[in-house]
């Protein structure tokens, strides 16, 4: 499960830090998906204050993880885009103490983002046409496994997902979200 060297940002413990907001990670994943923004646009498709928003892009920028798109942008708008479709992190490469509690608080803002971009997606179930429709997909499944068969899963997965992002695209294809969350349930 090792990073792509041209399409991942390995996130480091600066841009675990800047990606602790979940709406930083909205705006990635929107940019991501959606293709290159205005601060205005985002903060039209998000319901929030231009300040915020562009106070928000610039960390994001600042963190290498999006970038300016000069050939779009005028003097009153600049547009944004990612730098880099994918994001990679592995905790275990991170020591303990603080590149764990890193980990930690980057993996709450992942899920508190994924959250609202469920709800987000669930606005649009009316609005899906059929043929999307019948072919989406939703499941959970609870496995008792150890760490290291965990770990093994993940490889096989992020495998299967890779040949699938290396092919090409074509005419009728458009961005599909595939969340995977494997983590234990709270035990409380």
């Amino acid at each position: 499960m090792a990073p792509h060297p041209e399409r991942d940002i390995v996130l480091d413990t600066a841009a675990l830090r800047v990606l602790a907001h979940p709406m930083r990670l909205s705006f990635l994943h929107y940019l991501r998906d959606h293709g290159p923004a205005t601060g205005r646009s985002l903060a039209g498709h998000f319901d929030l204050d231009s300040g915020a928003v562009s106070y928000h892009l610039r960390k994001l920028a600042a963190g290498g993880l999006i970038e300016e798109d000069v050939e779009r942008g005028t003097r009153r708008d600049r547009w944004w885009r990612v730098a880099r479709p994918a994001l990679y992190h592995d905790p275990a490469t991170h020591p303990s103490g603080d590149g764990q509690e890193d980990s930690r608080t980057y993996l709450h803002s992942t899920l508190l983002a994924y959250g609202d971009a469920l709800r987000r997606y669930a606005a649009e179930v009316p609005h899906l046409g059929e043929d999307w429709l019948n072919v989406t997909m939703t499941s959970e499944r609870s496995l008792r496994l150890t760490p290291t068969q965990l770990t093994e899963l993940k490889r096989e997965l992020v495998a299967t997902i890779d040949r699938y992002r290396d092919l090409p695209e074509l005419p009728d294809s458009r961005p599909v979200s595939i969340h995977i969350h494997a983590l234990p349930p709270p035990e409380r």
